[in-house]
């Protein structure tokens, strides 16, 4: 029996074939999409910071994601005991951790992170959470200020908008 089975997926960005032993569950599901619990992260493009979080069941939903670590290095997650043994964490630094990402459409200058709501994934589980910082004094949206690059595109976003 092989070991890394694929499945052709619709998407957002496309169709993608998708390694079924990299789907990640979300025993919570996300804020605003509870019904949804089995996610796939996919690359934009090689050298894009940005991810797409997908629905393995709906094409339609897809999260645009990023390491707020490539943008800024002042953040920190408080998670609590009862979010470390549902990833099944030994320590936070097991986990990856992805935000939310907005792109006005139109104004991608005005691109942000969301850094009050940040999802952490546990690659060797399989387990993603949706850890809300609701005592945290982060911004709701970090704006970023991307170059643009040699063809006048901002950087990683024309595949997005």
């Amino acid at each position: 029996m092989a070991r890394n089975k694929e499945k052709v997926i619709h998407t957002r960005v496309g169709e993608r074939a998708v390694d079924l032993d990299k789907v990640l569950y979300f025993p919570r599901g996300l804020i605003g999409l509870e019904k949804h619990r089995e996610f796939i992260l996919l690359q934009i493009r090689d050298d894009s910071p940005f991810l797409v979080l997908q629905s393995m069941s709906n094409p339609r939903v897809g999260l645009l994601v990023a390491d707020p670590y490539s943008f800024t290095t002042d953040y920190e997650i408080t998670l609590g005991e009862p979010e470390r043994r549902i990833l099944k964490l030994k320590t936070l630094r097991q986990a990856a951790v992805l935000v939310t990402v907005t792109i006005p459409p139109g104004e991608p200058e005005k691109t942000a992170l969301n850094l009050t709501g940040p999802i952490l994934v546990n690659h060797e589980a399989k387990l993603g959470l949706q850890v809300p910082q609701t005592d945290s004094d982060y911004p709701s949206h970090l704006y970023l200020h991307l170059d643009k690059q040699e063809d006048g595109t901002e950087d990683g976003l024309e595949e997005t908008t």
